[in-house]
């Protein structure tokens, strides 16, 4: 096992499945098959998440409040897509809020993960901009960055999770 040198205490989350049909959340497999790979000495995942806004984002908030990281990293479930998307901003209303992280750098080279501008209409984007803002207001210092995650199959499973451990390496190490 590897570990990479971090610049701070990071903070990883996914959710739980919330349909019938789903045996999981493509999200907790996607961290699940990280943790198998890669131990990182400075994460700290909060899985299973509900897919409830207020329940997620007060759960999220307490580790954050008890753990102190610097960056948190909140993955959700995307079904209709094919590749991880990194996602810039929130959007509630006429209320944008955008991520401080430089995304251009975080894919560059990547094969299965692209910028999206579209954090989606349901949880995802509602925990996204709750977290964000939190963040902004109470802890400007803490980055946030939201991770769609397609499901996985055999014949992406490599290749996404190898995107996922480079985005994570080049959001945490000390450069």
């Amino acid at each position: 096992m590897t570990s990479v040198k971090t610049a701070s205490t990071s903070l990883v989350t996914s959710f739980a499945p919330w349909r019938p049909h789903q045996r999981s959340n493509a999200s907790d497999d996607l961290l699940s098959e990280v943790l198998k790979v890669k131990q990182f000495s400075a994460i700290h995942v909060l899985r299973q998440l509900p897919v409830n806004v207020p329940v997620a984002k007060a759960l999220i908030l307490d580790k954050v409040q008890q753990l102190q990281p610097q960056v948190v990293i909140c993955c959700g479930m995307a079904e209709s897509r094919h590749q991880l998307h990194l996602e810039s901003r929130a959007v509630v209303g006429d209320r944008i809020i955008s991520t401080s992280l430089s995304l251009e750098k975080l894919v560059k080279n990547l094969r299965k993960t692209e910028i999206s501008q579209d954090a989606g209409r349901f949880v995802c984007n509602g925990l996204y901009y709750a977290i964000l803002n939190h963040l902004q207001s109470h802890h400007p210092a803490v980055q946030c960055l939201f991770v769609h995650v397609p499901i996985l199959t055999p014949t992406n499973k490599a290749e996404i999770v190898a995107d996922f451990l480079v985005i994570l390496e080049r959001v945490l190490t000390i450069e």
